[in-house]
């Protein structure tokens, strides 16, 4: 496991999403790293450093002039200790201070001082977010090395508010923290590549809409997953509930036309995965009012319209990608129909799935895929999406290698 033996440094600075600390602590103890606290005299306002000490195990740090700290410089003690500092949830306060070098709490100081990489999970009122002076510091931070995750777009627990301002959720941020400190090898450093994922909605009035019954997941994590790998990866996602993956730079679009135009923007690139179930009809006219139910007319008839193909259409394009690599979802004809795929849509590889309903692929965990080229076909193990995502990664990495051009 890659957080075996980590040690971490979190600061805990003062905000209602502090509560969430509490669990990154759980999150990354049951991973196998040690966590040390730094927590503002703010953060001790939200959450108590009692509920601190004893999920991290450990004596939790507040006082910048504690005298049996202090007197081996224990501030500098702490920043270098550690193999990461994190920063969850970093305040538009705290993150001022760092941008400007000031130092007048224990949090700031260890901040200042340390040796080692940080990471910060901002969380504060979406204006304070956006306001210039933030925007300024997130800026210099950046150019000094510090890292980010989030802030997520929702509605503000203390305010009422929405917009983007949220904490990253313990898990994307255990992802970052995982991503940060991975000393594995980045073959794909440096390669441009397009990820599809979700459904599209194909809408029929203001209410109602065409979908299917795919989740995302897969897609999603073969985004991450090339991520992890060193890979620009730019997802085009339909309307899913799941979080954009950490490392990834995520389009969000509802339709079919609204995610091709996404894509083709996205070229010139590397390579093209096309994970989304797109919808393959939309009604001619989607009706401008709620269609209402008349007793006795029966349903109204929809005429529908082919939608484009996507993977065809960057499959054939001028600027086609080195790798293109599709998906067949299939309920019956598996092979040979994502043999005609791959042929049809100028796709290098197909990955082709059954989605019948007793295989439970659609939403599901796991998936049992094949790999359908010019070079044949190679059957994959039932693996869970992640596992899936992982070998592919690989194979698009080996792919891409220099030797291939």
């Amino acid at each position: 496991m890659i957080l075996s033996s980590k040690r971490i440094l979190l600061v805990i600075a003062g905000g209602i999403a502090a509560y969430k600390s509490l669990d990154l602590i759980r999150r990354l103890r049951e991973r196998g790293a040690s966590v040390r606290v730094v927590m503002t005299k703010a953060a001790q306002e939200f959450v108590t450093p009692l509920a601190v000490g004893a999920l991290s195990a450990d004596r939790v740090f507040s006082d910048l002039f504690d005298r049996a700290d202090e007197h081996d410089i224990g501030h500098i003690r702490l920043s270098r200790e550690a193999d990461l500092v994190v920063v969850a949830p970093a305040t538009a306060d705290l993150m001022a201070k760092l941008a400007n070098g000031l130092a007048d709490d224990l949090a700031s100081a260890v901040l200042l001082a340390t040796d080692k990489p940080v990471l910060m999970a901002p969380a504060m009122n979406p204006r304070m977010w956006s306001h210039p002076a933030t925007c300024r510091n997130r800026t210099t931070l950046e150019a000094d090395g510090v890292r980010f995750v989030g802030p997520a777009r929702g509605e503000m627990a203390e305010s009422g508010e929405a917009g983007e301002g949220r904490m990253a959720e313990p898990l994307e941020i255990v992802a970052a923290i995982e991503a940060q400190l991975d000393g594995a090898p980045k073959p794909l450093a440096g390669r441009r590549i397009i990820v599809t994922s979700g459904p599209t909605h194909e809408p029929i009035d203001p209410v109602r809409y065409i979908a299917n019954r795919s989740s995302g997941k897969q897609g999603h994590a073969i985004a991450a997953a090339l991520a992890r790998l060193g890979a620009d990866v730019r997802l085009v996602s339909g309307p899913v509930s799941i979080p954009d993956p950490v490392g990834v730079t995520a389009i969000h679009v509802e339709s079919a036309r609204q995610m091709q135009a996404a894509v083709e923007q996205l070229l010139p690139a590397d390579a093209a995965i096309f994970v989304a179930a797109v919808a393959d009809w939309r009604t001619a006219d989607a009706a401008g009012e709620k269609i209402k139910k008349v007793a006795g007319k029966g349903p109204p008839s929809l005429a529908m319209v082919e939608n484009p193909d996507i993977l065809a259409g960057v499959g054939h394009h001028r600027m086609r990608p080195r790798l293109v690599i599709g998906f067949a979802a299939e309920t019956q004809n598996l092979l040979e129909n994502a043999a005609l795929k791959l042929d049809r849509k100028g796709a290098d590889i197909i990955v082709a799935n059954d989605v019948s309903p007793e295989g439970g692929v659609m939403g599901g965990d796991r998936n049992r895929v094949r790999i359908v080229s010019g070079e044949g076909v190679e059957e994959w193990p039932d693996l869970s999406k992640d596992e899936t995502a992982a070998r592919l990664a690989a194979l698009v990495a080996e792919r891409l290698l220099p030797a291939r051009l």
